[in-house]
């Protein structure tokens, strides 16, 4: 074969797999991976702010602690909610692992249960709701709470988005030719009563 036909041969070649690449990514072969990196980035988002709350946490307890040191059972709760929150040990594996994913998710539920239980005790307490320090930590904690139910709103939109993509068509022919190994992803459910709201901490 001379150089001009190899050439030939190499540019119809090259211009094919440019072509099928193209057609392939038309139809949505590269949607899966894309949306699965989109379900871990919004994941992590939500521990962010998780952690973000479990980092505030230890000054308000003390900050409420100097003002109502009788309400130990309230505070001890808190604590112990914290301590329970923060020892589940999470990473984007976790989305492959239902149980845990309720775990931590039951136990981030329990916390802000107990912060809200916090917050109703706080206010018998003028002077600790004048408290500059607590009020503070109250503004941090109310953004921070709004911050963790975007972040999971976005998680579950994401989830969703990735979970249809793999059960659809064209999405689902290419799941089980090239991305059988990834698996359905769970999502948020509330777990108790009103879980999905943020807990109240503005006093009126």
């Amino acid at each position: 074969m001379t150089h001009s036909r190899q050439g030939s041969w190499l540019q119809w070649r090259l211009a094919t797999l440019l072509i099928v690449s193209w057609l392939l990514a038309g139809c949505g072969i590269n949607d899966i991976p894309t949306y699965d990196e989109q379900v871990k980035a919004t994941w992590g988002q939500v521990e962010n702010q998780y952690q973000r709350r479990a980092d505030l946490i230890p000054n308000l307890v003390e900050t409420v602690r100097a003002y109502a040191q009788h309400e130990r059972e309230t505070l001890t709760a808190v604590i112990e909610a914290r301590a329970k929150a923060t020892s589940i040990q999470v990473d984007a594996g976790t989305l492959d692992d239902p149980q845990k994913l309720q775990q931590y998710q039951q136990a981030q539920d329990q916390l802000s249960g107990a912060l809200s239980r916090l917050m109703v005790v706080s206010e018998r307490y003028p002077e600790l709701k004048a408290n500059q320090n607590f009020l503070t930590l109250q503004s941090q904690l109310e953004g921070t709470e709004n911050r963790i139910a975007v972040a999971r709103r976005d998680f579950i939109a994401a989830v969703e988005r990735y979970n249809t993509e793999i059960r659809t068509f064209p999405g689902r022919i290419w799941h089980s030719v090239l991305y059988r190994d990834l698996p359905v992803r769970e999502s948020f459910e509330a777990t108790s009563q009103g879980a999905e709201q943020a807990p109240q901490v503005k006093f009126q």
